[in-house]
């Protein structure tokens, strides 16, 4: 179903089984077709291994190491590569897991290893063409009923299909049918930066891929838009998150610089701290920590055990944030990060990277504000 939104979304079957060719992978061919799927017109894609290699057993692929291998000795980008062994790791070590066996010994007991190999990496390439900078999805429809294994009927969704889906968000309809296959389960969970409703975005092309079942009440399809984020100067995205704050009048102040740090690895998008006048004319600080939702229970438990607040508060705020890229520039001192911000097409503020001026002032022995006034931009 990726594969076939992808096609259907323009990219040419020709130019993907050409990518595809560099791993040396044989015996198979990759088919496209239009079809219905409920009222919408859909595309199909197949990999239909050729009768030749199915009587002569064909490349087993069905072990990590045998997978690992053949991907390694492709001539596939690094970065595609990369991102297909990580789909891969994560399939063979959730089908591990729940086999009770160890990582080297597990095999793809239900999936073939060439019809893997096609869709993860044949999804990787195509949106690589497409050029898919960030992929968003929606939560997970996993299906509902039981499906005919090698280890006899099993519960929708898999057990693989369960442990791969670990933190992402999901649902089930009354359809008795697997929905979400472990490969399906992999390829979302890693290609994705985030899951929930449709970001806000012009969309530009989409594409429909159908499944191999075609239900009688809906459509059983998977659909792509892509576009680019609305970001005109028009149209500003203001964004929901969460603001959390304690009131601490009882702590060594040395010990904010420590928890500060901690909050920022923990995910906090931003930590301050700000004097205030407490009760009884007590001196303190107000802790402040910007945050998504989905951290927010992480961030909490947190300021819980490192501070000693016994209470805090927590409500959503909305904020409005400058688009900024880091880009290399060339300087007097040679290569320097600088970060530019935009308002839609135009750049409001350019500022080279403070570590990069401190550590340039070191090393040339200069003052640090020398550094950064002939640094012009």
């Amino acid at each position: 179903m990726c594969l076939g939104a992808i096609v259907d979304a323009g990219v040419l079957l020709k130019k993907l089984s050409e990518e595809l060719k560099k791993i040396p992978v044989k015996g198979y061919e990759i088919k496209a077709k239009k079809v219905k799927r409920g009222r919408f017109s859909s595309t199909k894609v197949d990999v239909v291994q050729s009768p030749k290699s199915i009587r002569q057993g064909g490349q087993s692929l069905k072990k990590w190491k045998e997978i690992e291998k053949i991907i390694q000795k492709s001539s596939l980008s690094q970065d595609i590569k990369q991102k297909g062994l990580e789909i891969f790791k994560m399939l063979f070590d959730a089908e591990a897991k729940v086999h009770g066996e160890t990582l080297n010994n597990v095999h793809l007991h239900e999936l073939g290893g060439i019809d893997c190999i096609v869709d993860i990496f044949g999804t990787i390439i195509g949106l690589n063409m497409l050029g898919v900078e960030k992929v968003y999805s929606s939560s997970i429809n996993l299906g509902s009923g039981s499906l005919k294994t090698e280890h006899g009927i099993l519960p929708v969704p898999a057990p693989a299909t369960t442990e791969i889906l670990k933190g992402v968000p999901v649902y089930s309809t009354d359809i008795s049918s697997e929905l979400t296959t472990p490969t399906g389960a992999a390829i979302l969970k890693k290609l994705s930066s985030g899951f929930g409703i449709i970001p806000h975005m012009k969309i530009e092309k989409k594409g429909i891929g159908a499944g191999s079942k075609n239900f009688k009440d809906r459509p059983n399809v998977l659909r792509l838009f892509i576009g680019e984020e609305w970001s005109s100067v028009h149209d500003k995205i203001d964004e929901t998150v969460t603001l959390i704050e304690a009131n601490i009048d009882d702590m060594n102040p040395q010990a904010y610089e420590y928890v500060m740090g901690k909050l920022f690895k923990a995910g906090a998008l931003d930590v301050f701290l700000t004097q205030v006048l407490m009760k009884k004319g007590r001196p303190g600080i107000k802790l402040s920590i910007l945050c998504k939702d989905d951290d927010k229970e992480g961030l909490i438990k947190l300021i819980m055990k490192e501070t000693t607040t016994i209470g805090l508060r927590f409500h959503e705020v909305k904020r409005r944030v400058l688009q900024r890229e880091i880009k290399l520039m060339d300087t007097e001192f040679g290569k320097v990060r600088v970060k530019f911000s935009r308002l839609g097409d135009e750049i409001l503020k350019a500022t080279p990277e403070y570590e990069d001026c401190k550590r340039i002032a070191k090393k040339l022995n200069i003052p640090l504000i020398e550094v950064m006034r002939r640094i012009k931009l």
